[in-house]
């Protein structure tokens, strides 16, 4: 993030250092001078309708006094301190810097200023003179500066708070309103942040805190040239069907200022696929976009990007070089991926919906994975290496696909890069979520610059495979969650397809043909369009793709779980491990009722779900040492979330093949959510600082490209064998009964050898659960649990799966094990070799603040040693790692 001088038509590359912003730009940095712009005292909150008002928010008085100016002395997570800083989004602020132009301006016809990212309602002068207004986070902004320049520069940007914008926005929306004006006060958020494009999220939401940042977000740059600039360049491959023969489309665009046409050539060149192409281009006056179109040769073979675990991610090194006459030259250098997308929505036998699932390169692929929110409230935060760092997370649990949900951000760059390297499948929202939004003249104008920046941005990443128009927002109109007067339901209606139909997806259809388009998630897909596009119930299973919450029901009975075409969202919540909150907390906050723990759940009730969820199968923990009994319920609320997703993602996995009262053909598994805001209670895997969760340890097993799955149905219980691989398999699987009080298997049961098709869910094994306890003999329901694994030529072909026959908290037999744990170094990775004195369910070994990652965690062990790695994510010590290690059992927690 930073800012830079480019006189650019002389080379490409001649880029003068400027300036670097550190820490958050929203707030301050180098080189920039920051002034605080008090709004009026006139205006107050519930002038502009900002009910509450902030003092009602304040739980903790003893924290917080009103007029107090709190500086930024402190991590802004820290404790109640989003609270205590919420005064800085309720002043305006100007953002000032002097530079000197370090090139003889009067060379060049023309000067421009641009910004990558400003975050949001600004007032943009230079030299004291206004050249400009921005009010859309989402875009670029190109500001003309050729008349204005000089040697010695001002540049000044003066910010409006984005709070009192949105609710000014909202007040001058006077023919109706638009729902909903804010959120619920438990998430101690603002209002109105659907009259503002920012990241909606900012302004609060059930897993995260409210921080309306303000400032310059992304680089700066001043650009100098003649004749012509390049404004972008982008580019998407496709497949000729009738031709049998990839296809590249090339799309610049150019602001022409000579006064008469410029000629000249385009040379392209792809090495490694034997493609060089020559094209002789003349540039007219004005805005001008080149579109060219490379045929690969039909005699190469190219080798196409794939999924993870589908194949390899193979790109092809690019260039394009532009010579234009008057000694112009402008290079760009990509590169390039080749992939077909294609979105299923046929009829299904036995059903009497469509399918919904995706085939990538011809080949229908299960999607695994998870929903991904920002990384952290404030963008400059999250650099490469946690990027990396969280994305490397999702291909160790086996996934392939990533949402990025709707109220967040479109990611940086880096982001889709990764995704392009790792072989993430992306589904990408436009942002919007979980409301209605005005469709003014205004906001449509600025929603159109949005969306067609973030297309050509974009569209050249081959993980990108969806893009969808909305989060929830079909839901929440044909369900009405916001109780609106049904007056105005056509009109609402009339802007929804005004926004996502007539506009985005219009400006979609016209960009890029390369991926499909859906308005929202969850829909109905074609059938939401044959309504209108809104259908009466979005939630259908037997159309598009479903969003599932319920914290009432108990989330071991299958059950209670939709058997729908693709789950694109469903989750259960937990806290973080306590490593990770003790950064933010002090010792007064340590229990789980503390003013700290309230505050910290943003979702209603949701400190109470948890403890109810877990105590439907789990003795909640009771310890006259309050941070010990804290620490244990933690630990507990992690089992319980595992479990949950575990059921439920099994159920949708062994669900893909088969079809049950016109239901099932499951071909997606996206649980919410992958990672976290901040350190608080959510239905993320990863924490906030991308320490593993239990979960996501369970996921590395769940989403195995071979797992086996057991259940109970009526008494009988039965095991799938679930296959994403793009072979048959031949396997054995391995039954085993085994007592709470031993370490040893009751009865093992070995099938012969079975075939498992690849990219199906079939059935392997099935047993009344009463015949099966017979047959193993002095085994009840209570005293006995069951393991399974597959396998071929003895060799293990999935990690042990389990099925638990009755509740934990009624097992009969279990014991307190004593685990102890020998910790060796081998290179860069540590050996835990464990041995236990009894049965120990959800085996989990904390090292507290260590950075890394052990190779499985939580697990059942049922025998006396097991050997587990640890790879740590930065230099560590067997000693400091045997100072950390925390060891823990269910029946620790007792």
């Amino acid at each position: 993030m930073g800012m830079y001088i480019e006189d650019a038509p002389k080379s490409s590359a001649n880029r003068f250092p400027f300036c670097l912003l550190s820490g958050s730009p929203h707030l301050g940095g180098r080189g920039w001078r920051m002034r605080r712009r008090r709004r009026p005292k006139d205006i107050e909150r519930e002038d502009l309708g900002l009910d509450p008002p902030l003092e009602q928010h304040r739980e903790h008085p003893a924290d917080w006094s009103p007029g107090h100016l709190v500086t930024w002395a402190e991590d802004p997570y820290y404790r109640f301190n989003d609270l205590n800083y919420r005064w800085i989004s309720l002043d305006n602020w100007t953002y000032s810097k002097e530079f000197q132009i370090p090139f003889d301006i009067s060379q060049w016809q023309k000067v421009i200023l641009i910004f990558e990212g400003v975050d949001t309602v600004s007032e943009v002068f230079f030299n004291n003179v206004l050249i400009g207004r921005t009010n859309n986070m989402f875009r670029k902004y190109n500001f003309d500066v050729t008349y204005v320049i000089q040697a010695q520069n001002s540049l000044e940007l003066r910010f409006q708070s984005p709070v009192l914008y949105a609710a000014q926005q909202s007040r001058a929306h006077i023919r109706y309103e638009v729902p909903p004006d804010c959120p619920p006060s438990v998430q101690k958020g603002e209002c109105h942040v659907n009259f503002i494009r920012k990241e909606q999220c900012s302004f609060s939401w059930d897993w995260g805190p409210a921080f309306p940042t303000q400032g310059i977000w992304k680089d700066v740059s001043i650009k100098a040239y003649d004749i012509c600039h390049l404004n972008y360049f982008t580019f998407s491959p496709t497949y000729d069907n009738y031709a049998q023969q990839w296809k590249l489309k090339i799309e610049s665009s150019f602001d022409v200022i000579s006064s008469k046409p410029v000629p000249g050539q385009v040379i392209i060149e792809i090495p490694k696929l034997q493609t060089q192409r020559t094209y002789s281009v003349k540039l007219r006056p004005g805005k001008r976009i080149i579109m060219l179109i490379v045929k690969i040769n039909k005699t190469i073979t190219v080798e196409t990007w794939w999924p993870h675990g589908h194949g390899n991610q193979t790109g092809y090194n690019m260039t394009v070089l532009f010579e234009l006459n008057g000694g112009l030259t402008i290079k760009k250098s990509a590169k390039v991926f080749f992939r077909t997308v294609e979105l299923i929505q046929k009829p299904i036998e036995g059903s009497s919906g469509l399918s919904f699932y995706f085939k990538i390169n011809g080949l229908p692929i299960f999607l695994k994975g998870s929903n991904w929110i920002p990384a952290d409230s404030f963008q400059d935060r999250v650099t490469s290496d946690s990027l990396s760092l969280l994305l490397q997370s999702v291909v160790e649990a086996n996934m392939n696909t990533l949402r990025v949900w709707g109220g967040g951000i479109y990611e940086q760059d880096e982001f889709y890069k990764l995704c392009d390297e790792l072989g993430i499948m992306v589904w990408q929202d436009f942002m919007f979520a979980c409301a209605l939004y005005p469709t003014d003249v205004d906001f449509i104008k600025s929603v159109r610059a949005e969306v067609a920046y973030q297309i050509r941005r974009l569209k050249s990443h081959p993980s990108i495979i969806i893009w969808g128009g909305n989060n929830e927002n079909e839901a929440a109109l044909m369900m009405n969650w916001y109780s609106i007067d049904f007056t105005y339901l056509p009109t609402y209606m009339k802007d929804y397809v005004k926004l996502y139909v007539e506009n985005i997806r219009e400006l979609v259809l016209e960009a890029d043909k390369t991926r499909p388009f859906i308005t929202s998630s969850p829909t109905n897909g074609i059938k939401s369009i044959e309504e209108g596009w809104l259908s009466t119930d979005p939630y259908d299973n037997h159309f598009g793709d479903v969003h599932f919450y319920d914290y009432t029901s108990d989330c071991w009975d299958w059950n209670i779980f939709p058997k729908a075409r693709f789950a694109s969202e469903y989750g259960y919540q937990s806290w973080p491990s306590f490593s990770t909150l003790e950064k933010v907390s002090s010792e007064v906050d340590w229990f789980y009722n503390s003013n700290f723990s309230s505050h910290r759940q943003h979702h209603e009730n949701g400190n109470h779900q948890m403890l109810f969820q877990a105590g439907l199968h789990f003795k909640l923990p009771f310890n006259t040492d309050p941070l010990r009994e804290f620490k244990d319920t933690i630990y507990l609320t992690q089992v319980m979330q595992a479990q949950c997703v575990k059921t439920q993602t099994e159920f949708y996995r062994r669900s893909r093949s088969e079809i049950v009262g016109g239901e099932g053909h499951t071909m997606g598994a996206l649980y919410w959510q992958l990672n976290d805001i901040w350190q608080a209670p959510s239905w993320a895997s990863l924490e906030y600082g991308g320490k593993w969760k239990m979960l996501h340890y369970f996921a590395r097993n769940f989403f195995a490209p071979l797992w086996p799955v057991g259940f109970e149905d009526k008494g009988v219980f039965f095991i799938y064998g679930v296959s994403d691989l793009h072979s048959n398999s031949i396997v054995t699987l391995t039954v085993r009964v085994h007592k709470w009080s031993s370490l040893e298997p009751v009865c093992s049961h070995w099938t012969p050898d079975m075939v498992m098709r690849a990219g199906n869910a079939v059935l392997l094994y099935q047993e009344p659960v009463s015949e099966m306890l017979q047959r193993c003999g002095h085994c009840t329901r209570q005293s006995c649990v069951v393991s399974f694994y597959l396998s071929t030529s003895s060799k293990p072909l999935s990690s042990t799966n389990y099925h638990f026959l009755s509740s934990p908290k009624e097992a009969e037999g279990l014991q307190k094990a004593d685990i102890t744990a020998t910790i060796s170094q081998h290179e860069d990775t540590f050996v835990f070799d464990l041995e236990t004195s009894a049965v120990a369910p959800f085996v989990w070994l904390d090292v507290g603040s260590i950075p890394g990652r052990f190779s499985d965690n939580g697990f059942l062990m049922m025998e006396k040693t097991r050997s587990v790695l640890f790879y740590p994510w930065r230099p560590t010590s067997k000693s400091e790692l045997e100072r950390s290690l925390h060891v823990t059992s269910l029946a620790d927690i007792y």
